[in-house]
């Protein structure tokens, strides 16, 4: 993405290089780190930065709009509802593509959003061990805005405990120690004191939830969520069971609230306009099927990690469709082959983290991960026995 910067960093990095950078990025939190580290961060310059974080704002200009939540009123499956929902997502994740247009030059495109965290405490281990390894320019960095790493956490730790004990919040997933994010939770632990519970671990008294904590049944009165519950219907009907205090009318403060999963999610997608944003329509709304299917994918509504996307669309698949409300149509964009490796170029995908303080009108870009591939998807499916793939960071130029 900056020539310059590029070729310095591929000149740096050998593999006995790379093995001590993931030596000590592992030796943080043993056993912890269970998905692939790529060799490389990205550096975006200043101008290619502006286009993402356009984009970024004109979405949150529809999310802050008067009438989001009717508009959206259907986003959230009605089996699924929890009540209690707040006025807004406590976080937003954006992720768009590095992609290459008809002129042949590169620009983002969004690929999905989403109302949900994601690794906000690993990427700033991750920050910290790349900087201890190679050679980052100071006029970069992985934060956005007036954000540094104190103020990252600061504003983290405000949004999740607030004014509450970190013993009385909890981190909150379903078999924690099986998720391949789980050094994430090791992180959150690190940086904001806060303990990961598993589902099954929940005490339910009346309205009040609690857990235990050395030995100690402890009140929970926040949750920060990170249960999908595309997952927890996945699972045996005994954890199914567990998953049942999401819809019972219990006393806690949910960080983010479930339902913003939904609302903010590719949903939204078809009601946005932007240059950086492909244009995607509700399958029920669309009135023909298009003759340049080669140019469309379809994905369905509810589904996470890529599952049920079809890339490559046939009339028959269309056709095929039962329920045509909960898919979209989205025109398809072309990954650019955009980071020099060893072997084959790699392509890219940014992860732009928002974070929104209750009080505030709108929330604020905070940081960022990236994830390079080499196959036709992103993901770990994908990229099976390649180097230069996998999880990473984005070093942005400061204005």
């Amino acid at each position: 993405m900056v020539p310059h910067l590029r070729e310095q960093f591929n000149k740096q990095v050998s593999g006995e290089g790379y093995r001590a950078y993931m030596d000590e990025l592992g030796a943080a939190h043993p056993g912890q780190l269970d998905f692939r580290v790529a060799e490389t961060p990205v550096f975006i310059d200043k101008a290619f930065k502006n286009k993402i974080l356009s984009a970024c704002e004109s979405i949150v200009d529809v999310i802050t709009q008067y009438n989001f939540k009717p508009l959206t009123s259907r986003a959230i499956p009605p089996e699924i509802k929890v009540r209690h929902e707040n006025d807004h997502a406590h976080f937003i994740a954006f992720d768009f593509g590095i992609c290459e247009n008809v002129d042949g030059e590169l620009e983002p495109q969004l690929i999905e959003m989403q109302g949900f965290p994601s690794l906000f405490c690993y990427q700033v281990l991750q920050d910290d061990i790349t900087r201890k390894h190679f050679d980052i320019p100071a006029n970069y960095s992985m934060y956005l805005g007036d954000f540094d790493k104190q103020r990252y956490l600061d504003m983290l730790r405000e949004i999740i405990i607030g004014n509450e004990s970190p013993e009385n919040v909890i981190l909150l997933e379903i078999l924690p120690q099986e998720q391949k994010t789980r050094v994430d939770f090791a992180c959150t632990k690190e940086y904001l004191g806060i303990d990961t519970v598993c589902i099954t671990e929940l005490i339910k008294e009346g309205n009040k939830l609690f857990y235990m904590k050395d030995g100690a049944k402890t009140a929970v009165r926040r949750i920060y969520n990170r249960v999908i519950f595309d997952d927890l219907q996945q699972q045996s009907p005994e954890i199914q069971s567990k998953g049942s205090i999401f819809f019972d009318d219990i006393d806690v403060e949910w960080i983010p609230h479930p339902n913003w999963f939904y609302r903010i999610s590719k949903y939204t997608m078809p009601y946005i306009r932007h240059p950086y944003v492909p244009k995607t329509r509700f399958l029920s709304e669309q009135r023909d099927i298009p003759e340049d299917l080669e140019n469309y994918v379809l994905k369905p509504l509810f589904s996470f990690a890529g599952q049920g996307v079809v890339i490559d669309v046939t009339k028959e698949d269309i056709i095929a469709i039962k329920d045509p409300r909960n898919w979209i149509l989205q025109r398809k964009v072309k990954y650019a082959d955009v980071i020099p490796t060893p072997d084959v170029p790699a392509k890219v995908e940014i992860r732009i983290f928002y974070f929104w303080k209750d009080g505030e009108l709108r929330p604020v870009p905070a940081g960022n991960l990236a994830r390079l591939s080499k196959g036709k998807m992103i993901g770990v499916r994908y990229n099976k026995d390649k180097e230069w793939v996998g999880g990473s960071l984005a070093y942005f130029e400061k204005d």
